[in-house]
């Protein structure tokens, strides 16, 4: 039993929570919760950790999964969690690695292209949305929040088990490679002249979403094949970034079902 914050297991995913240079390191995440422990790959569970009341009441469940389960002495669990009402359960989980492959698909390629987004909820929320909406992945320049941040993590609800996604260090080179591959890009942008559900989005495509404060940057805007955009009533010049990309991802779920 984990007993102390002394303890190395403890210390180490209190740095797995805070620094994306430890996750990287050591190729791990959090994941917390009940759902996130259930929907957790087995073959990628690396650990799991969990509060001595919650093992007792999930006992045959927990063990159904995996046979190893640290316990944790309460508030100890409380300083290691994340969370500010942590529900018992935590795990460390090997992180995936996806090629630009596994992303696309010959008959239906559905790609999120994300520009240094910043706030961990707004992804997590994007690929949660992107799961329901039926996307093939989510391409990130590397400026973009760590997609293990656990705030991103808790905000997939699950979904960054099952959505393939990458990262890029050359975001306008990956563009390119893709419009050769015969995949249309769009632009969220405020001087489209086309409304977004007046496009045809039945063959392979992607959007672009950008920065929360500063949107697209030139060069990225400019790579798009089109522009769209989202009618505003009122005095609304914008929508969050997730809002705007679950419209966008649903008005293809809504073509492509038809």
């Amino acid at each position: 039993m984990i007993t102390s914050l002394k303890n190395q297991q403890a210390k180490n995913i209190v740095l797995l929570n805070t620094k994306a240079k430890i996750r990287k390191e050591q190729g791990l995440f959090v994941a917390e919760g009940w759902k996130m422990f259930l929907e957790a790959p087995a073959d990628y569970l690396y650990k799991v950790f969990a509060t001595e009341a919650f093992f007792k009441e999930h006992k045959s469940k927990i063990l159904e999964k995996v046979t190893d389960v640290e316990i944790v002495k309460d508030e100890i669990f409380v300083r290691m969690s994340d969370t500010r009402t942590p529900q018992g359960i935590l795990c460390l989980v090997r992180q995936k690695e996806y090629r630009l492959e596994d992303l696309l698909n010959e008959r239906n390629t559905n790609l999120m292209l994300v520009e240094n987004l910043q706030d961990p909820g707004n992804l997590g929320t994007i690929i949660r949305t992107g799961e329901g909406a039926g996307i093939t992945g989510v391409i990130m320049s590397r400026q973009t929040v760590d997609i293990y941040n656990p705030k991103t993590i808790r905000a997939t609800m699950g979904s960054v088990y099952r959505v393939p996604f990458l990262y890029t260090d050359d975001l306008m080179g990956m563009i390119q490679n893709l419009k050769k591959r015969g995949i249309t890009v769009y632009a969220s942008h405020l001087s489209g002249t086309l409304e977004y559900d007046e496009m045809n989005y039945r063959k392979a495509g992607a959007f672009l979403i950008g920065n929360e404060g500063n949107g697209l940057s030139t060069e990225a805007a400019q790579s798009a094949d089109f522009y769209i955009r989202i009618p505003m009533s009122g005095h609304v010049e914008s929508l969050n970034a997730a809002v705007a990309a679950a419209i966008l991802m649903y008005e293809v779920k809504r073509q492509r079902r038809n």
